[in-house]
């Protein structure tokens, strides 16, 4: 409940802000008070704010109550700088647009875009971002900006404080600046004028004090994210330049960035890289003094810990287990304008490697496949570290960066001090070419000797960068909390001075994230850890790290993978502790549908996972435990045990459906279903003009023992029973086109007995009736093996999803395909494709992603059509079985950004492999979608009557 100044700013801001986009719950509050980091702060409101007038509103009422304000982008940064316990706006998935200016060379974007997106974008013109953060395909470009997160390529010479021209800002007044107008620039000077008179008398003191500017550039020669950036002030002249770049590295501390503009770098089209493995850690360090001479354009280490938290990854050689303590390896990349460039790139760097010795001979790859693989298991030794923690214990990474000159004694010493304390776990490893390593350790902070333990290692850690070394305690991770109380130590006090001139200027009344960079609470580092309460071993190896994010569809809608692992570690921490029974009954309600009924189980989120987490499987059983009930169990256990007896009911009432529809028309119709809907409390289904009719039941024919092509073809229990939509360009059943394409190619198409009682029994999988689900599974599994003597002839499942759950239970000995993947090897060959001249458009469900057939489905669309869409920022439709059908605002969330990519593109039709899916992209998308079975039949010709016509 708000009370004070809280409930004010609440009660003002809504009238500009829908309530939609307000949370004050329990739920909510929680989820977003959660980030990367090992710090947890609860927000008491959350403002998901869409444009320049929203936050500026929101920013004028928090400085009339006197309320700090927090801004956060993705989240999935590491210090504790996107958390509060007051006000955090969120800029995220409402703040992604962009536009590619000078032919890629520059682009400008809005915060919330991600990094890999924007890469996506740059690719066509040969140009990316020059920051590449191992976050890059989670972390948006505004959090990347805000941290000045660099990465393992970009050094200094590359980052964003080097790449960034431009931004507009919001500061904390309400106050919007565009640097890159010349007549926003110009009512700022005149509205502004002592702000800017300011910022031009510290750059004219700094540049006096030839003691500070020399310390300032010393500092900056090497990766440095400790404190304010106050290098703008010795780099530029311009006022309102050195404005911009004091924004990157601020940590939301100093303004809002609405957006901005960067330079774009070169994206080489030839790479190479090689895992080189050394003896030890200090002459691997010493390597990378040799190799900084060459055509290196990256090196990473990981240290013997690392490769022990990743041995077990796609990609990673078996022999790597073998390895003694002490290996550690230098990963490292070449880029080049061209092959002979390359070669010659690797002859070189193996040249100042000789004197070297290696535990392995050294091998460059430069096949994608590979190296690629190479690089997303680095980018994922944080949390994969951190998934081998034990239980209860919290992962903390900590950044710093050394001259180069001193990395090899600097990391051995490092080593010994992570040893000295007792960190059996702790990890050395990252970005070796700039003197930049992230260490690991798992910290348990129950007991007062364990708080010390990690007071004394923090002492000595700065005591070692700082005073040793001259190094940066925060390298390219932020300030944040927990490296707030070192700064002031690693500047001096001069330095220090000055940055806490800065943050007066810009934030007078100290409202924009407090406590973060500027903290004078000697202590903050050490308060507001996180818990991490085991819940159950599919999700315990979770930190939290936000990379599930980006292919989690309801993020940003109800909650995200991350942020149902969060509600649920709180609750089972409260039902431990038996504290706050009323917000643990609040936590537990409001899970029913922002975490349970809201999920929609497809299990993407486990592949941008490090650990490979399926937050998906893990609602699954939260779903069974609430179904475990006699009765809910016996109607289940009817439905599998009569299941043939669904089949007409089904059709019968599709075709009834489709016949008012027919009558009415769709406008009247979807008006009157609506209300229908609306009276029943949404329990009725929704029904849309996508909806299919019924399907004629599928009939099997003899065959033809003489044909050795054959092909089991189990039609899938809605393929046996949904047929085309009214509006559908194609007005057969799928059943009958998928056979009539088969035997096209030369097929004797065999049917499995008994069809109308079979099922995959994903329908049960995914509302947690387990028991029946692997019940209709195995029945299915006897009928397939049956019919193709024992796994003796290929198996085509028409339904991607249904084949995905087949594969994962069924044996091995079955050949199981799907159809993209079954035309792709066996058909593509035995047809002759006549494109059309259409532009259509693909879907990758879920499973096909999960499968790998992306590329597979992309060809046989490009095999048909003379060009192809696949909407880049569309994943997993949201329909999930007949979730769509029951919680539509999910799948109308999943594809919010489908129709204007069809539009624009002038798409005519589109294609995937699941009906279901199919129905919720026709709907959100407004062309049709059908199987890309029927455009493979509709395009091709077998080939010998083809030949026969020549």
């Amino acid at each position: 409940m708000l009370e004070g100044n809280y409930k004010k700013f609440y009660d003002e801001i809504k009238s500009t802000i829908e309530a939609s986009r307000l949370y004050t719950d329990e739920i909510r509050n929680l989820g977003y008070g959660t980030d990367a980091g090992f710090y947890r702060l609860i927000p008491q409101i959350i403002v998901r704010a869409k444009n320049e007038s929203e936050v500026q509103k929101a920013l004028l009422l928090a400085n009339k109550y006197a309320l700090p304000v927090t801004f956060r982008a993705a989240g999935t940064s590491l210090a504790g700088q996107a958390i509060t316990d007051s006000i955090l706006i969120v800029a995220g998935k409402n703040w992604e647009d962009y536009e590619v200016l000078k032919d890629g060379d520059v682009i400008r974007m809005q915060p919330g875009i991600v990094g890999a997106r924007v890469n996506q974008i740059l690719a066509p013109y040969g140009r990316k971002l020059g920051p590449d953060p191992a976050s890059i395909n989670s972390a948006m470009i505004g959090g990347i900006v805000m941290n000045n997160a660099s990465g393992m390529n970009c050094g200094t010479h590359e980052n964003s404080y080097k790449t960034i021209l431009s931004a507009r800002l919001i500061f904390a007044d309400g106050t919007v600046l565009d640097t890159g107008s010349y007549e926003s620039k110009k009512n700022f000077m005149k509205t502004h004028a002592s702000f800017i008179q300011k910022i031009e008398e510290m750059r004219d003191r700094v540049r006096a004090n030839q003691t500070l500017a020399d310390r300032i550039r010393h500092k900056y020669s090497i990766k440095n994210t400790t404190g304010l950036s106050i290098n703008p002030f010795i780099d530029y002249t311009d006022p309102f330049q050195i404005i911009v770049n004091l924004m990157v590295g601020s940590e939301g501390t100093l303004a809002f960035m609405s957006e901005l503009t960067m330079k774009t770098v070169v994206n080489p089209k030839f790479k190479a890289s090689a895992m080189i493995y050394f003896h030890d850690i200090v002459s691997a360090c010493k390597s990378v003094l040799s190799m900084k001479l060459g055509p290196v354009h990256g090196a990473e280490m990981l240290d013997r810990v690392a490769l022990r938290s990743v041995e077990n990854a796609d990609g990673i050689p078996p022999f790597i287990k073998d390895f003694p303590d002490g290996v550690t390896a230098i990963l490292v990349e070449t880029l080049a304008s061209s092959k002979a460039e390359l070669y010659a790139n690797i002859k070189e760097i193996k040249s100042l490697l000789k004197g070297f010795e290696t535990v392995r001979p050294i091998e460059f790859t430069d096949k994608v496949e590979e190296y690629s693989k190479y690089w997303n298991i680095r980018k994922g030794v944080f949390p994969a570290v951190g998934g081998l923690r034990e239980k209860g214990t919290t992962c903390i990474i900590e950044d710093v960066a050394f001259h180069l000159k001193d990395l090899p004694q600097a990391t051995a010493d490092l080593q010994d001090l992570i040893a000295k304390y007792g960190y059996k776990d702790g990890v050395i490893y990252g970005h070796a070419l700039e003197g930049n390593f992230h260490f690991i350790f798992n910290q348990n902070f129950d007991k007062p000797e364990e708080l010390e333990q990690y007071k004394s290692f923090m002492a000595e850690v700065d005591h070692l960068v700082v005073d040793k070394y001259d190094g940066s305690l925060k390298a390219e991770h932020g300030t944040g909390r927990n490296m707030a109380p070192f700064v002031k130590h690693e500047w001096g006090e001069e330095a220090y001075q000055l940055m806490k001139e800065i943050k007066q200027l810009f934030d007078p009344k100290k409202l924009l994230n407090p406590g973060v960079i500027i903290n004078d609470d000697p202590d903050c580092y050490i308060k507001n850890f996180k818990t991490l309460a085991p819940v159950h071993e599919i999700v315990d190896t979770c930190i939290e790290c936000g990379f599930c994010e980006v292919n989690c569809l309801t993020a940003g809608y109800s909650l995200s993978a991350r942020q149902r692992t969060v509600v649920q570690r709180e609750i089972r921490r409260l039902e431990m502790t038996g504290e706050d029974a009323g917000r643990l009954e609040a936590l537990r309600k409001g899970f029913v549908y922002l975490g349970e009924q809201t999920c929609a189980g497809d299990g993407l989120c486990a592949t941008s996972c490090p650990v490979g987490i399926d937050t998906g499987k893990y609602i699954k059983y939260l779903r069974s435990l609430n179904v475990a009930g006699d009765r809910p169990q016996k109607q289940s256990q009817w439905v599998a045990d009569n299941f043939h007896k669904l089949g007409p009911v089904i059709r019968g009432s599709l075709n009834f459906v489709n016949g008012v529809h027919t009558v009415m028309g769709s406008t009247l119709l979807g008006a009157v279903a609506g209300g229908f809907r609306t009276l029943s409390g949404k329990t009725i289904p929704l029904w849309t003009p996508a909806m299919p009719k019924g399907a004629n039941a599928p009939k099997p024919h003899p065959v033809n023992k003489e044909n050795p092509l054959k092909v089991v073809y189990f039609p899938s229990c809605i393929a046996q029973t949904m047929g085309p939509a009214k509006g559908d360009p194609y007005k057969q059943p799928l059943h009958i086109v998928t056979q009539n394409l088969l035997e096209k190619a030369g097929y004797e198409v065999i049917f499995p007995e008994k069809m109308s009682s079979l099922c995959c029994g994903t329908p049960w999988e995914s509302k947690g009736f387990t028991k029946q689900a692997d019940q209709k599974s195995s029945e299915l599994e006897a009928a397939l093996n049956k019919a193709s003597e024992g796994g003796k002839y290929p198996i085509l499942c028409d339904t991607s999803p249904c084949l995905y759950r087949m594969r994962r239970v069924m044996d091995a000995k079955l050949k199981l395909y799907e159809p993209v993947e079954f035309i792709y090897e066996f058909i593509m060959d035995k047809l002759t494709f006549t494109k059309v001249n259409e532009v259509v458009a693909i879907h990758a469900t879920c499973t096909t992603t999960k499968m790998g057939l992306t590329p597979q489905l992309r060809a046989v669309a490009e095999a048909c059509a003379q060009q192809v869409v696949m909407p880049g920022e569309v994943g997993c439709c949201g329909f999930a079985g007949d979730r769509g059908f029951n919680f539509p605002e999910i799948n109308q969330y999943a594809l919010r950004k489908l129709r204007p990519v069809l539009n624009e593109g002038k798409v005519v039709a589109g294609y995937s492999n699941s009906r279901t899916c199919e129905i919720g992209l026709s709907h959100n998308g407004g062309v049709p979608y059908q199987s890309i079975i029927y455009l493979v039949d509709r395009v091709t010709q077998a080939k010998y009557f083809s030949e026969e016509l020549v």
